[in-house]
């Protein structure tokens, strides 16, 4: 009887140490998700156009801002918060002056995209992974590296503002 109860606990006493491993584990799983992007989205190039924009001051620059097919049909359909799956790009380039259009106009009243600028970046919507940060990762990436944790760390923040519109600032323009 004694060893019976002995195996028991000791039984017992195993089973506690594997689940409480496992719990650890997937705790620390959670704790080392990344809450930025790391790679580059294959074919984001290709991505159809939500929209364009203009950025003035320190930025000053260019912008086409991509969707996957996740984020157009989302768009379209006017589904917020945007699905899981959904990915957003912006592409930048500098605000030029284009001399040569200029001519052809008889004025100064043309700017073009001139060299890429202020890198490439993504949002990705992951509603579990990215949970502490609105759902969306945040990606950063120059001459094709990912920037690092100090530019990264800003991405949420100012995605705030625009909490109401599931953290994305740009609409549509069909």
């Amino acid at each position: 009887m004694k060893r019976m109860i002995l195996f028991l606990l000791a039984v017992a006493s195993l089973s506690s140490v594997v689940v409480f491993t496992a719990f650890a584990s997937r705790q620390a799983d959670q704790e080392t998700t990344p809450l930025f992007v790391k790679t580059i989205p294959t074919g984001y190039r290709d991505w159809r156009l939500i929209s364009v924009a203009r950025e003035e001051g320190n930025l000053n620059d260019i912008r086409a801002i991509l969707g996957n097919d996740i984020a157009i049909k989302a768009y379209r359909e006017a589904t917020f918060p945007f699905p899981d799956g959904a990915i957003i790009a912006r592409l930048a380039w500098s605000h030029d002056v284009s001399e040569e259009n200029n001519k052809t106009f008889g004025r100064a009243q043309s700017f073009v995209a001139g060299a890429p600028k202020n890198g490439v970046q993504f949002m990705v919507k992951d509603s579990k992974k990215y949970a502490s940060t609105g759902g969306w990762g945040y990606g950063h990436f120059d001459d094709g590296k990912s920037a690092g944790e100090a530019v990264l760390n800003t991405c949420f923040p100012c995605h705030q503002a625009v909490k109401g519109r599931d953290f994305v600032f740009t609409r549509y323009a069909p």
